[in-house]
């Protein structure tokens, strides 16, 4: 099975997703997205393929989040700002051949495993 996780390495929920997929016998591809960024197109995709708008998707606990007063943002200012910042993207996102989950709880992941 392929599978994508896009990670970051400082969030303990992202490292034990990465645990819980390789504990599943899963090597998966390990995209850093705090260091490579994302796309307008890659986030629509993402979030589509996962059932989820960019709000649903917007990690409201950043402060950032909130000094851009993204609660009342169009979903088009949203992924402007997510482009923009990476971090304002929740993590992580799981992506394997079965679909996609954002791994919140990280029990989600299983659906697709």
């Amino acid at each position: 099975m392929s599978a994508t996780i896009y990670h970051n390495p400082r969030c303990t929920t992202s490292r034990k997703t990465l645990d819980k997929l390789r504990e599943a016998g899963v090597e998966p591809t390990v995209v850093k997205y705090l260091d490579e960024g994302w796309t307008r197109d890659q986030l629509r995709q993402l979030f589509a393929d996962a059932g989820l708008t960019p709000a649903q998707a917007a990690r409201k606990r950043e402060p950032l989040y909130k000094e851009l007063d993204l609660a009342q943002a169009s979903d088009e200012q949203i992924l402007d700002a997510m482009v923009e910042h990476p971090v304002l993207v929740e993590r992580p996102f799981v992506v394997t051949d079965k679909g996609t989950r954002l791994a919140r709880p990280i029990e989600s992941v299983d659906e697709i495993l």
